[in-house]
């Protein structure tokens, strides 16, 4: 067992001092240089661009024991037609065998190699503490979906990082789950490496109902190439803490990215979604809908930047932030961003802050509902338009049944 007591002199050499160097079969050199750039790395604070909303606070006033305080319940998407990878506190403890399927532990240095952290502060820290994470490698059309299960019930750092490869046309849907129970207290950092190759198509969703105190930090790192089709559906329904980044590099031409988000939140809690979306080469297309509902004294951020090369004639890209304030003391900072390069493009981007229509209120109240009932119902089908897009009936009805258990909403 390990302790962590991070200070104001010296947080993050304290953080560090409290984690094992990871044992997987990474390139040494590789470690060794983040190693190098982690001993002389601090925190990021508000005066750094990309954490200009966000303050860590919670995570460097926060002391981490190594402690398990039980195994978790086996919960999440529950697909019975599903392939499933569950992680109970940072540890591999169930996966499905199936052809391109293993885990990190199971790698040689060989098949490491594309692993490549860079020298951002918890992107290099994920890597040079890794615990474990997933390593799928798939060919042709996967003939179940893929549940990725994160339990949470601890008082510790989790470092996992995942690789995803889809082949030249290979198709596959996976989900990643991230439950906690209201006595876990974990800090989870978890990167996932997406490579697409030509004409692949990946559908993931990523559900976040960590209810506990958790801290959770997540990066998706995609590459895209020809022909290829990348659809991500980031719901946030509950966390103390959340900062989610999306890095898409779009490298082939005729590639298609769909970026999708949900998040609903109230109390304190505070949820954090940055995307980029790197456009390289021409003719390709990227669409944006991110919508976000809070309640009581819950903080949202929402930055999304859309690069454009000067090569990439020809793109399609369109950005949409709205979010509803259900109280006063509730709060969003957005920050769309387009930086174009190219001169034949079609490129858009907005961001809506407001309150619910009170008409609408009305009109629902005249109905018979009450006033409660009627919000809730207009929420509803604010996310909606989100909600919709995922194909997959299973994960719809389990972010259905928590909503309802949360905030008692119907479908």
């Amino acid at each position: 067992m390990y302790e962590v007591n991070t200070t104001q002199e010296n947080k993050l050499t304290q953080l560090l001092g409290g984690l094992n160097k990871t044992k997987l079969a990474f390139d040494t050199k590789h470690l060794n240089e983040l190693h190098v750039y982690l001993e002389g790395a601090r925190f990021p604070t508000t005066k750094d661009e990309q954490w200009k909303y966000t303050r860590l606070t919670k995570l460097t006033n926060s002391t981490f024991t190594g402690s398990f305080l039980k195994n978790s319940s086996e919960i999440g998407v529950q697909n019975e037609n599903a392939y499933r990878i569950v992680f109970d506190n940072g540890n591999l403890s169930f996966k499905d065998s199936f052809q391109g399927c293993k885990s990190l532990t199971e790698l040689t240095p060989s098949e490491l190699t594309f692993y490549q952290a860079k020298n951002e502060l918890f992107d290099a820290l994920n890597l040079v503490y890794a615990e474990d994470g997933v390593y799928l490698d798939i060919s042709g059309e996967l003939d179940r979906p893929i549940e990725i299960i994160h339990l949470s019930n601890g008082n510790k750092v989790n470092n996992l990082r995942h690789y995803i490869r889809l082949k030249a046309q290979a198709k596959a849907v996976i989900s990643m789950v991230f439950e906690a129970e209201r006595t876990s207290k974990n800090f989870t950092n978890v990167v996932t490496e997406i490579q697409l190759e030509n004409g692949a198509h990946l559908a993931l969703s990523k559900i976040q109902v960590e209810g506990g105190a958790d801290i959770h930090l997540s990066r998706e790192k995609v590459c895209q190439k020809r022909d290829s089709v990348f659809t991500l559906h980031t719901i946030t329904l509950d966390g103390q803490f959340v900062r989610n980044d999306v890095e898409v590099s779009v490298q082939g031409k005729n590639a298609e990215t769909n970026l999708n988000g949900v998040y609903v939140m109230n109390n304190q809690q505070f949820v954090d979604n940055h995307t980029t979306i790197d456009h390289q080469v021409a003719h390709c297309q990227s669409n944006e809908l991110y919508k976000g509902v809070l309640f009581d004294k819950s903080t949202g951020v929402f930055n999304g930047k859309v690069f454009v090369r000067k090569d990439a004639q020809k793109i399609n890209a369109f950005q949409s932030n709205a979010n509803v304030l259900m109280s006063p003391d509730a709060s969003v900072n957005a920050k769309p961003e387009l930086e174009i390069y190219a001169d034949d493009v079609k490129c858009s981007h907005g961001s809506t802050t407001g309150q619910l229509d009170e008409e609408a209120v009305f009109y629902l109240r005249s109905r018979g509902l009450s006033d409660a009932a009627a919000r809730n119902l207009l929420v509803s089908a604010f996310i909606g338009q989100v909600l919709e897009k995922i194909e997959s009936a299973e994960i719809q009805s389990f972010i259905a049944k928590k909503l309802k258990a949360r905030f008692g909403w119907e479908n």
